[in-house]
């Protein structure tokens, strides 16, 4: 009885101890996202969990501030050092501002990499484009054109915030694309600070500041979905049309109203996916090496340049011969 007793002494304590050392194997990854209650961002979050499905001993944290400032992100990140994370996959509302805190966070052995807005590269391992940003920035060129009858008339641009690494960087790409479509006249750039409220409000000034204005550029999730609404309640369905960025789920409704013609984006659930296993690939000690590749799971692997950022794929155009389909799915 007593050899019994023993023997099962033993093997509580041993399980005991496989399970602690299970849990103490875990991979803690912390997803944040420009700002919570954003569908792109929630998708994104879907395709994390895929991932760390699919690779095992990993755990998703998906985390941000409930506006799109930076001041909220660093809380969050100051946030995340302090539950001893394993790592950090940002995107980031402030490429500048954010390096502080996650130098900080290195320090303490938290890998780190941004995906989608970038910081700047003091303040990360590694960044994911989600695809090349002179790509995106001609396709948003020419969306803008194929929604006019010729190619011709004047454009504005509803961007996030001010300070949105990929916003400005994406805006700066059209800027320099804009000559191979002669017939587009960039007349004015507004903020909607991905605020649904706001975004609505700076597209109605738009239409009023700007009534010869024939598209709005939105090269954000949010923004898109706002301009289109404030086109349709103007009554100018027809007259002005919206494209950009958008999550088919979100847009068509747009579509099927005449207000946007075609839009694009990459899709977000690969792109959480894609940031999940960088950064567990860091964690797992791989380096994030200029001229390097790292995994990317079933998307294949991701060959970085000397800035350590690498792109996941081209954007994808959307209209109403496939928005529905998609809009099942994201």
């Amino acid at each position: 009885m007593k050899l019994l007793k023993t023997l099962a002494l033993s093997t509580a304590l041993a399980g005991t101890f496989l399970a602690t050392a299970a849990q103490a194997a875990e991979v803690k990854i912390a997803l944040v996202a420009k700002s919570l209650g954003n569908g792109f961002f929630e998708a994104a979050d879907k395709g994390a969990e895929e991932a760390a499905k699919q690779i095992g001993d990993v755990k998703i944290v998906y985390t941000g501030p409930t506006t799109t400032t930076a001041e909220g992100q660093i809380e969050v990140v100051n946030s995340l050092i302090s539950q001893k994370v394993d790592a950090i996959a940002i995107s980031a509302n402030d490429k500048d501002a954010l390096v502080p805190v996650l130098k900080r966070a290195m320090q303490r052995g938290i890998k780190v990499v941004s995906w989608d807005s970038a910081v700047a590269s003091e303040g990360r391992m590694a960044h994911l484009n989600p695809s090349s940003n002179a790509l995106i920035g001609n396709m948003l060129d020419k969306l803008a054109a194929d929604a006019l009858p010729d190619g011709k008339g004047k454009i504005a641009i509803l961007s996030a915030t001010a300070t949105s690494t990929n916003q400005n960087t994406w805006i700066a790409e059209m800027k320099k694309a804009l000559p191979k479509y002669p017939g587009l006249d960039l007349v004015a750039t507004v903020y909607g600070d991905d605020l649904s409220d706001k975004s609505y409000r700076e597209t109605q000034g738009l239409l009023q500041t700007h009534p010869d204005v024939k598209v709005i550029v939105a090269p954000t999730s949010v923004g898109i979905v706002a301009a289109a609404q404030a086109v349709k309640d103007a009554g100018k369905v027809g007259q002005v049309f919206v494209t950009g960025l958008g999550l088919p789920s979100e847009m068509a409704g747009a579509v099927h109203s005449g207000a946007t013609k075609s839009f694009a984006i990459w899709n977000p659930i690969d792109l959480g996916y894609s940031a999940t296993y960088l950064a567990y690939d860091l964690v797992k000690g791989e380096k994030a090496a200029p001229g390097g590749e790292l995994s990317m799971g079933r998307m294949g692997k991701v060959k970085l340049d000397d800035g350590a950022e690498g792109a996941m794929a081209d954007p994808f155009v959307y209209d109403s011969s496939n928005v529905d389909k998609f809009a099942k799915v994201f």
